[in-house]
């Protein structure tokens, strides 16, 4: 080692001498350690100066912009990461935009050297880029193409020719249960016609079809109209905004953020090498954008491909505990490839332009090293999601077994709040096992996306629980506003204990599957039906019984029942109009002499309050003579109050 690299080396654990006591490394803004960066490298010091056993990095309150992705490989592991108590430190992606001056009325301009983010936040509060129309959605005439170029056909006026001059304006469209972002790069006015960039993630006989689907342009400077929108010119790297009543561009906080990773946890499980026992604890992860390449993106679902925040990669016994994942553009937290036996857990998850958490991958691994499983989600807070994708779950689960997701509250997001599997039909999967339970899931769907649940399933899940779950409040853009959706192959699933009412399609739909058990539950209050099943097949599909189906609109039944491979039993079912319920046509009589429903019974359950959807049981109610359990919802959701500001 020559004589400079030792000066730097000396100084440098000196550095590490001065900030350690007791294997602990203190991280504060005025420190002698004033970054993670720095930190990571302190402990990796230590560790080859022959210091064994775990160590704390202490992170004092204070912002720390990070300007690279903070990267922990296996050599980081037995580390925690935590806040003081009562102290908020915040790792941010971000950096601060000063500089402003008035332009024109109320619009402000500034310099904007960096000029490839896609987000903007005023005081922790998400801008809109600009956009147009800026509410609601302009329609397609007529549907996409499935060409490798897409080619669509707009009405009147509603794009210009010069938008595909520019090249770097961007139609986001909502086809199904999916959505697509890409450059418009060619118009024709005379015909109508728009082609957009191709995408080799879409496949073309994939593609939904939607009539007349809706979009809107973003990213274009004649967008830029009203308060709170923002357009960034990359070409003379000038931002403009407008500001908000009551902002100060000259004082408020100004964010545009330059990563869109924060943090890394890279493994290689592949060759046995894990990231254990690291643990984050008390901070928050914010300012991560998005990115898009110049083909643009098309979903395919979930917004599965879309990166996180904070990524783990072949991590085993790592714990997310009391954090906070805001103002960002991906997932908040993926759990990927070896993934193993990590706990998340009453953190914070919201305005964020993906899904909270992520778990597994979309192809199956062959080694028990590469395959996640036995990971536990529980007491989080995960909402205001989707912002940029609006396809994004809340807790997404794709290949990957034996996962507890526990006691988390899951709303407002524009697509699935939990999402299980990723096989469709009968083929083998690894999501077996999973436990779905006591999680709190409303305000889904909201009208955007169709075909989607409060929870959704996917393939052969024996061993697969949804057991004392609260949701309500679903509701799609045209079909498939589901409580609880068994889609494409779903089998072996035992639903249970579950209350499931206010949604749009119906409480439960069973697209097609085997053997499940529906037993116990409460559909109440569902406005198109209650319970449906799609495709009739040669096996049985379910078993419903001892659940509770009242209503007040709508029917019973829906989808197709006619082949009778299912069986119900000891259900007891209540329509509030008084109206003669009827079973395919059939008097409930009838329905039970042709061999359906033996032992169920229709007759006011006697709710306590039905109106203000409180569904326990009168101690009178035939239900309970019938054997139906009380379910008890006063223990849904959170335990204890989640995010890194309760630390």
């Amino acid at each position: 080692m020559n004589a400079k690299l030792m000066t730097k080396y000396f100084a440098f654990l000196l550095l590490v001498i001065a900030a350690v006591s007791a294997q602990t490394i203190v991280i504060s803004p005025d420190g002698p350690v004033k970054t993670l960066v720095e930190a990571r490298d302190a402990a990796r010091a230590l560790r080859r100066s022959g210091m064994m056993g775990p160590i704390t990095i202490r992170v004092h309150a204070g912002t720390y912009d990070l300007s690279e992705t903070l990267i922990l490989g296996p050599e980081d592991s037995d580390t925690i990461w935590e806040a003081p108590h009562g102290e908020h430190p915040v790792v941010s992606g971000g950096r601060r935009i000063t500089g402003w001056s008035r332009d024109r009325g109320n619009v402000w301009k500034a310099n904007a050297p960096d000029s490839s983010f896609h987000q903007l936040f005023i005081n922790g509060r998400r801008a809109t880029r600009a956009r147009t129309p800026n509410y609601g959605f302009f329609r397609l005439a007529g549907k996409i193409s499935r060409d490798a170029a897409y080619h669509l056909s707009y009405r009147g006026s509603d794009i210009k020719k010069e938008w595909a001059e520019r090249g770097d304006v961007e139609l986001v469209g909502f086809l199904a249960w999916i959505d697509f972002r890409m450059p418009i790069a060619a118009v024709d006015e005379a015909s109508h016609a728009v082609t957009l960039g191709s995408n080799s993630n879409a496949a073309a006989g994939y593609l939904p079809q939607e009539e007349d689907a809706r979009y809107f342009i973003e990213n274009t400077p004649d967008a830029l109209d009203a308060p709170g929108e923002w357009y960034l010119d990359k070409g003379t790297q000038t931002l403009s905004y407008i500001a908000a009543q009551g902002e100060d561009m000259e004082q408020d906080e100004v964010i545009a953020p330059r990563l869109s990773r924060l943090v890394s946890l890279e493994g290689k499980p592949e060759a046995g090498q894990f990231v254990r026992n690291v643990v984050f604890r008390g901070l928050t992860f914010a300012y991560a954008d998005w990115a898009m390449d110049a083909k643009g993106y098309f979903d395919t679902q979930a917004a599965e491909s879309v990166p996180a925040a904070i990524e783990a990669v072949g991590t085993v016994n790592f714990r997310f505990e009391k954090c906070t994942v805001a103002h960002s553009g991906g997932y908040g937290l993926s759990l990927g490839q070896g993934a193993k036996s990590n706990q998340v857990l009453q953190s914070e998850f919201y305005d964020l332009g993906g899904g909270g958490i992520k778990v597994g991958e979309r192809q199956m691994r062959a080694s028990d090293a590469e395959q996640s499983y036995e990971n536990v989600i529980s007491d989080n807070q995960i909402h205001d999601l989707g912002l940029v994708y609006a396809p994004a779950v809340g807790i997404l689960v794709l290949q990957s077994a034996r996962n507890q997701i526990l006691h988390n509250h899951v709303h407002d997001l524009y697509y699935t709040a939990i999402s299980v599997g990723w096989t469709w039909g009968y083929d083998a999967n690894r999501s077996d096992g999973n436990l779905i339970a006591f999680n709190h899931l409303h305000s889904i769907g909201r009208d955007v996306l169709s075909d989607l649940g409060g929870i959704y399933t996917l393939g052969v899940q024996p061993g697969t629980v949804i057991r004392n779950n609260l949701i309500h409040d679903v509701s799609s853009f045209t079909y498939g506003g589901w409580g609880i959706y068994m889609d494409e192959g779903s089998s072996g699933i035992l639903i249970e204990n579950n209350v499931v009412y206010g949604c749009k399609s119906a409480g439960f739909h069973q697209h097609y599957g085997r053997d499940n058990v529906l037993r116990n539950n409460v559909f109440a209050f569902n406005r198109e039906y209650e319970l449906m099943r799609t495709r009739t097949e040669s096996h049985s599909s379910f078993t419903a019984e001892r659940n509770i189906v009242y209503f007040d609109q709508g029917d019973l039944l829906g989808g197709d029942l006619l082949n009778g491979r299912f069986t119900l039993a000891n259900n007891i079912y209540f329509d509030r109009r008084g109206a003669d319920i009827r079973f395919w046509g059939r008097s409930f009589s009838q329905w039970q002499a042709a061999g359906q429903d033996h032992g169920s019974i229709i007759a006011d359950p006697l709710f306590r309050n039905a109106d203000n959807f409180d569904f326990t049981l009168r101690a009178e109610s035939p239900a309970l003579r019938m054997g139906f359990q009380q379910i008890d919802v006063s223990t849904v959701g959170p335990r204890v109050p989640a995010g890194a500001d309760t630390w």
